[in-house]
């Protein structure tokens, strides 16, 4: 294995890769994002234990929408058992991919509770009980310091996961190793990566304006709030289909892949 060093720009290209191939398979592609919100939906209903056992099969799932696009580029059409890849795998990568997701759901849960400690839980029912918090809750010095503990914590977590899960599953890397290289790869390519961010930000932000001037030119405000939701969404989705760019630039992938486009 041989860790890549990309341009700035490329981070632009993964966003553009994600979009274009979306395209390619949307309703598939949709679809599992959809069922992979579900599952993640459901796991956390479950009392006491459901947000562990959610974080604890994240990075499975993802791996699953990053084989459902590297499928997408081969020109194929991902079905859903494909979601399910990193845990169907040999017994050795399986228990690799929980492993990796038990120290992920550790790790958020410490992030947690740092920030409940913090505020005393506010932004902690807020962020898990999805609830929108009241505007004397957001201004509070308590509800902010918490909101940035948890987010100063959190980033280096997910740096250490990005790649984490394809590495284990492609790479036959063991789930620590995976999560080192990972982080080392995010910050190796550090203006890539920030790039690729603000370009996602930006999609995101059009996204918004477009609806809501959709909206006033039809005479109707009420409009942006119906189509609000799915709009973003349908961007998230595209934002899970272009991160197994990110991976397939940052490695040298030892898989087939239809060729990607330089910058």
């Amino acid at each position: 294995m041989k860790l890549n060093i990309v341009p700035a720009l490329r981070g632009a290209t993964w966003v553009k890769l994600g979009i274009q191939t979306f395209g390619k398979q949307p309703l598939a592609l949709i679809g599992l994002f959809f069922m992979f919100m579900a599952i993640m939906s459901v796991a956390s209903m479950v009392p006491m234990i459901g947000l562990p056992i959610a974080m604890t099969v994240l990075p499975a799932m993802t791996l699953g929408l990053m084989a459902a696009t590297r499928e997408a580029t081969q020109g194929k059409f991902p079905m859903p058992l494909i979601l399910l890849t990193g845990l169907r795998s040999d017994s050795r990568k399986a228990r690799a991919m929980l492993t990796l997701g038990a120290m992920y759901a550790a790790g958020f849960m410490c992030a947690m509770g740092v920030s409940y400690l913090v505020d005393g839980g506010g932004f902690a029912h807020m962020y898990l009980g999805g609830q929108v918090p009241d505007k004397e809750l957001m201004a509070s010095s308590e509800f902010m310091a918490a909101m940035w503990t948890f987010i100063g914590l959190h980033l280096p977590l997910s740096l250490m996961f990005w790649h984490a899960p394809a590495l284990v599953y492609w790479q036959d890397l063991p789930a620590v190793k995976s999560m080192f290289f990972s982080i080392v790869a995010c910050f190796r390519n550090f203006l890539a990566f920030t790039v690729f961010a603000a370009a996602w930000m930006g999609v995101m932000v059009l996204m918004v304006l477009a609806i809501t001037a959709v909206s006033s030119l039809m005479g109707n405000p009420g409009l942006a709030g119906v189509l609000l939701f799915p709009a973003l969404m349908l961007v998230a989705s595209m934002f899970f289909t272009s991160l197994y760019f990110t991976y397939h630039d940052s490695f040298e992938v030892d898989v087939p892949d239809a060729k990607l486009p330089a910058d």
